[in-house]
């Protein structure tokens, strides 16, 4: 086999994720629009292309021939680095994310606390381009944004510290070595780990939704209310970039999901596991997301935060004893039945 440089086969993971991020930004908007139009009973895109499969290149020429205005007042710097630290974070998660065994820019050994590492700097680039926008809106946008992700950052860092303790390892590949077999194996069918273990998926789901503004939980980017939120004022590629990397969060969401508690790229029957195994599960996971998002209308400000502070907390925190308790205990059960026995 040829011998490929680190550097060089660092640099075309990279390009390969950004087209990825790319072409995904792009069609899932068009698959959105077709789901968001077959559950309201219409077509959706149909006029460019077969089906409307060049809607998505049409709108990306538009946004990238549109001029990115810099409206008087703005903050400048903050103005323009806004965008870059929602979407380069995202890029930079997908790198120690394995698609497969062998498919991982990067097997990092806490892999998992690497992608936690960037992901808080996503509601950096919110706040930022909130406040550099000098918008009222925007502004308000933004504080909703910031406390939302603190809200439900904890819930989720609770739901991990729980996988982790019933796993030893950050690390994601050994994470989906150890969910091998069948579809018991699954972590979040293993009642033996915790009988918390769906609600922990659950836990872990919603706040994925939260952390990435997605409705019924989109009160940064209420219409209604905030015109676009903390994007009003971008147009052209600037809002482009927002838009690649809000679904760039997404797909990293679902695929934490997925590598967590769905088995990532392992059959459910054992058998030829691969990569399109974790695409399937990541895209129908996707497809939750949508169907949430235009079957139930968007919450209250303050019902979001109390659902996180006086629901998930609690719960995420019996789920964390429950598992410690089980870890400790297990073994000693198991013991005594043998020595019955």
């Amino acid at each position: 086999m040829m011998f490929i440089p680190e550097p060089l086969r660092l640099l075309a993971f990279v390009v390969g994720i950004i087209a990825f991020i790319a072409l995904n930004a792009a069609y899932l908007v068009w698959l959105e629009r077709k789901v968001a139009g077959h559950i309201q009973r219409r077509i959706g895109p149909k006029e460019v292309g077969p089906f409307g499969l060049l809607q998505p290149l049409a709108d990306g020429l538009k946004l990238m021939s549109k001029q990115l205005l810099v409206p008087k007042g703005v903050d400048p710097y903050l103005f323009k680095v806004a965008p870059l630290l929602v979407l380069v974070p995202a890029v930079m998660s997908f790198v120690t994310i394995p698609f497969s065994e062998n498919l991982v820019a990067r097997n990092i050994d806490i892999g998992l606390l690497v992608i936690f590492a960037f992901a808080s700097v996503n509601v950096m680039g919110l706040l930022l381009g909130g406040w550099g926008s000098a918008n009222k809106y925007a502004v308000i946008s933004a504080a909703r944004c910031v406390s939302q992700n603190v809200a439900y950052e904890i819930p989720m860092l609770i739901t991990v510290i729980t996988m982790i303790m019933v796993t030893h390892t950050m690390n994601l590949n050994e994470i989906v070595m150890q969910q091998d077999g069948s579809l018991l194996n699954w972590y979040i069918f293993r009642l033996s780990a915790s009988p918390l273990m769906p609600v922990a998926f659950l836990i872990f789901f919603t706040c994925s939704l939260a952390e990435t503004n997605r409705a019924p939980f989109d009160l940064g980017e209420a219409e209604s209310e905030l015109i676009a939120g903390y994007h009003t004022e971008y147009s052209g590629m600037g809002f482009g970039v927002f838009f690649m990397g809000e679904y760039a969060n997404i797909i990293i969401g679902c695929s934490l999901a997925t590598i967590l508690f769905l088995g990532g790229w392992q059959c459910p029957l054992g058998l030829y596991p691969g990569w399109w195994w974790f695409l399937a599960k990541v895209y129908l996971l996707i497809f939750c997301v949508m169907w949430i998002r235009w079957t139930y209308p968007r919450t209250t400000l303050w019902g979001l935060l109390n659902l996180s502070w006086k629901y998930l907390i609690p719960i995420s925190l019996v789920n964390l004893l429950l598992t410690g308790a089980m870890i400790k205990l297990w073994p000693l059960l198991k013991t005594f039945l043998m020595g019955a026995s």
